[in-house]
């Protein structure tokens, strides 16, 4: 393992978020934490209320989960639309042991809602009360429910995407794992941001990123820990679980990975998306330069963050083509 005591400098912009965060205290994510960590900022009210003033409805389905067992799937999409679009499969973050289905919803309105899809929520269960194969199990069955109720969602069964960040990015590229080797649902393309992809936690940027910035190694630990128990780190884990174990990147669909030079995934990322261009899948990479983990959602008016968030609206516009004229902000 190179010297690893040095590492990338955070962007100046987003260096000044970290010290005003480093001065409340460290941040430690721990059994005792996930209570307060799972909850929902705003009430559901609350965000029924600013998604229907921006001209957006929710809905809430109970589909079966792993097992048979139910799980909610959160349906919005503007109101009065009519006729089939694409699905967007969006899978949240949280280290697989927290985060919420309904939360950060505003962090599709720059680069996704505009394009007038249907965006499907997945409330998978969480570990460590529920470990592997769960979380992603209930990724998937939610996913097959979706393809098998296009009609219903007015979706075009063709045109899936999934899309997650950081636990939601492994979860995402689990999930379409397991659709490529089940056959189905095919997706279109599948969106990863600075995803959660290998539980061995021995990169060079697992070790830079350890005790500083966000999501450093130590929570990886607890993470990685909560999810596979024991079996972290050996050679009994799925690719499904850690999606870096997959020796055959072959037939996936295509992808859209992106994370920071100053964050505990970025060595990670780039293997993949290096595994992805030899098995012959069209990816998109971008590795951000000074950026740590959730920049954008962070401190989203950093010239880097909007030039993330760009980026990725971009490459939205070449997937699906330009933004429709009844949603576009101008």
């Amino acid at each position: 393992m190179p010297d690893t005591t040095t590492r990338p400098p955070f962007d100046p912009e987003l260096d000044v978020f970290l010290t005003a965060l480093t001065a409340r205290g460290p941040f430690t994510i721990d059994a005792a934490a996930l209570p307060r960590m799972r909850a929902l900022e705003v009430t559901e009210q609350e965000l029924d209320d600013r998604l229907r003033a921006r001209g957006y409805e929710r809905r809430t389905v109970s589909v079966p989960g792993h097992l048979g067992v139910p799980i909610d799937l959160a349906v919005i999409q503007r109101t009065g639309r009519t006729g089939p679009t694409t699905a967007v499969y969006t899978i949240h973050g949280g280290g697989m042991v927290m985060g919420h289905h309904l939360g950060n919803l505003d962090s599709y309105d720059d680069w996704l809602l505009d394009h007038d899809v249907v965006l499907v929520s997945v409330d998978y269960r969480l570990a460590p009360e529920h470990p592997d194969p769960t979380p992603v199990e209930d990724c998937y069955a939610g996913l097959v429910w979706v393809a098998d109720h296009a009609d219903e969602l007015g979706i075009d069964p063709a045109r899936i995407v999934v899309a997650g960040q950081s636990a939601g990015g492994g979860l995402a590229a689990g999930t379409a794992l397991l659709a490529r080797d089940r056959r189905g649902p095919e997706l279109f393309a599948q969106v990863l941001v600075s995803p959660m992809l290998d539980d061995r936690d021995d990169t060079v940027s697992t070790h830079q990123i350890d005790g500083v910035g966000i999501a450093d190694r130590q929570a990886m630990h607890f993470s990685w820990g909560a999810y596979l128990g024991d079996r972290r780190g050996t050679a009994d884990v799925s690719p499904y679980a850690a999606p870096a174990r997959a020796d055959d990147l072959s037939g996936l669909p295509r992808t859209y990975i992106d994370c920071g030079s100053a964050e505990v995934f970025r060595d990670e990322t780039v293997a993949w998306a290096s595994a992805l261009w030899a098995a012959g899948v069209d990816a998109e990479l971008h590795v951000w330069p000074g950026a740590f983990h959730g920049f954008t959602s962070m401190v989203p008016g950093a010239a880097v963050s909007r030039s993330a968030t760009a980026a990725l609206a971009d490459w939205t516009t070449r997937l699906l083509g330009p933004p429709s004229p009844v949603t576009s902000r101008g």
